[in-house]
This record gives structure tokens, sequence and C-alpha cells, in this order.
């Protein structure tokens, strides 16, 4: 890598390639689908672009025309890909996604044994690090195997020795593994990040139930000095040392796809983050859990887990209430 290669996120975790049905038959009996990429980190990484930072993502793929495309298409989005490993032995993973009229849409995994199930601590390196500031991560990739999980473990761990600040999204997949290993691992990895982004379903998974404020105060407790926690249609909350910030939700009319929500709310709060690490105030979480909301809400508007998520000058748009001239 080269000396001057910087990156102000790196992340790391599986992405897939999406097929969803293009009319409203469903998987049964649509006989065409659109091809897409998902990924909860690579939704992060597009999202962070989109923004103005530079994002470096790794993964494991196969030796296929499926690893060919999401590499291709991350790289068209501006992400650092030249970290990614490609393994002859295994496959990239495919999911298929059905949208229904009411309710989240209804998702099927294929990546049991997949490339990135394969993705060991031996594969963790400096390297990866190397000119950066801070290290997304999310529950997804400790869930597709136990040497991933060790791998994630030892990512974050290298990360905090190399000074670099950490995240953490639990993106709970209760798919991918049993209740009592997720919790297990989950609760294990929260002290080695320094923003914890959880839902409040997922609060609850960990914690039990709790009051909101109790989640905020439990979670600092474990060591994250940020903790940011999704109340969906309520918006967010933000807990630092000593101050809790609401910030109300941003509102749109129709959802229309929740997949990916969480993902783009993570890079909204991040984007924030990122520009005062060490000193977050009141004032700063407030602008982030905003921002966050309003990349959140957006991504519901789109099919895709993160074609609707804005760019910087988009957002700026929308945000001072200023439309484009479009002719």
């Amino acid at each position: 890598m080269q000396p001057n290669n910087r990156a102000d996120v790196v992340t790391i975790g599986e992405s897939m390639v999406l097929f969803q049905p293009m009319g409203d038959k469903g998987i049964k009996y649509e006989p065409l689908f659109t091809k897409s990429l998902a990924g909860a980190e690579s939704n992060v990484a597009i999202g962070l672009t989109r923004l103005g930072k530079k994002v470096r993502w790794i993964s494991k793929l196969g030796k296929d025309s499926f690893g060919d495309f999401i590499l291709s298409t991350l790289a068209g989005e501006g992400v650092d890909v030249s970290n990614a490993i490609r393994d002859e032995r295994f496959p990239t993973a495919v999911y298929f996604k059905e949208t229904k009229s009411f309710g989240d849409p209804d998702v099927y995994y294929y990546r049991k044994n997949s490339a990135a199930s394969h993705m060991e601590p031996s594969d963790v390196c400096m390297e990866w690090m190397e000119g950066a500031r801070h290290l997304h991560v999310t529950g997804i990739t400790p869930a597709l195997s136990e040497n991933a999980a060790a791998m994630i473990r030892k990512t974050m761990e290298l990360a905090k020795d190399m000074g670099l600040t950490v995240s953490f999204d639990p993106n709970l997949r209760r798919k991918l593994w049993s209740e009592e290993e997720a919790r297990r691992v989950l609760l294990s990895l929260i002290p080695l990040c320094d923003v914890f982004l959880p839902g409040v379903e997922e609060a609850q998974f960990l914690l039990g139930h709790q009051s909101i404020e109790d989640y905020g105060k439990r979670f600092l407790e474990m060591g994250p000095k940020i903790v940011a926690l999704k109340l969906g249609e309520e918006g967010s909350i933000g807990f630092i040392e000593g101050n809790t910030v609401k910030a109300a939700p941003h509102v749109v009319k129709n959802v229309i796809d929740t997949v990916g929500a969480g993902d783009a709310f993570a890079a909204g709060f991040l984007s924030v983050f990122l520009d005062e690490p060490a000193d977050m105030t009141s004032s700063s979480l407030n602008k982030a859990l905003n921002r966050a909301n309003i990349f959140g809400a957006l991504a519901t508007q789109f099919r895709g887990d993160w074609e609707g998520i804005p760019t910087l000058d988009e957002l700026n748009a929308l945000v001072l209430g200023k439309a484009e001239v479009k002719r």
C-alpha cells in the first residue's frame, strides 16, 4: 500500500448479489429479476463516500462473476476495494428479497460456505488499517462462522492498538445463528468499540426489557464513549458521558423498503462523528443524530439497499429546503 493512501474509514464484511422480482407477483411467480449489490458494510461505505469520505472496504469474494460485479459496483461508487481477497475455492454469496405490500420484506440468504464465511484471523494485517482513522464493523460477519467472528475481534483489537476509533452496529440477523450465541458474541464485542449503534429491538435482545435511558447507561458502562440508539418512527437518542440527546425523526410519507435504513443511519452519524471524534459535544451529537435520521428515512424510499442514499450536495439542499433546478 502506498504511504499516502489515506482512508477516513475502513469497513469489513460480506457483500452479496441481491436479486429482486421486477414485478409484483413475488418470487414464486415473477419470471424477471433485477440484480444489485447488498451488504451492511458496503452500504455504509457507499453512504460515507457520497458524503465526501474516503472509505476502504475489505472482504473475501469468490473468483466468479458475482465477485467481479460487487467489486466493479463499489469501485464505481468511489470505494477503495484494493484490499479485497479473492478465493477460487468458495462462491460469492447471493440473496433474494421479496417486497410485500405490508411490513418488512422477506429475505432469503444463500451464503452458507461463502467465501466471506471463510475469512480467518490470519487474513488480518496492518495494511488494512494503514493511513486510516476509523474502523466500522457489524454483527453480521461474526454470525457467518466462528473463524469470521474471531477475525472481526482481531480486526477491532488491531484497530484500537493502531489508534483508530471503532464503531459497531450489532445488525442482528437471527437467521444466521442461535440467539444464545448471538447474544454472547455481540456483548463481547461492545467493549472494543467507541461508538455503538444499536436499534431499540437489538438493545432489548441484548439486555432484556429496560427503559431507553437504562439501555444508554448500561451500554456506556461496557466501554463505548457514544451510544446512538435507533428508535424507528420516534427518531433516535444519543448518550455520551453526562448527556442525553433526543433527535426527532425525519418524516416520510410512504415507506417502500426498510432494508438498509440502519446502514444509512450509521453512515449519516459517522460522517459527523469523523469530523470531531475526540470531543463530541451535545451539539455535535444532535447534529449527528439528525443527519442519521434523515439518511435512515431516505433509505426507505427506494427498493435497493443503498441506491437512495443522497450525496452531500443533495443532503445540504434538503436541509436548506432548496430544490435543484431540473430543466
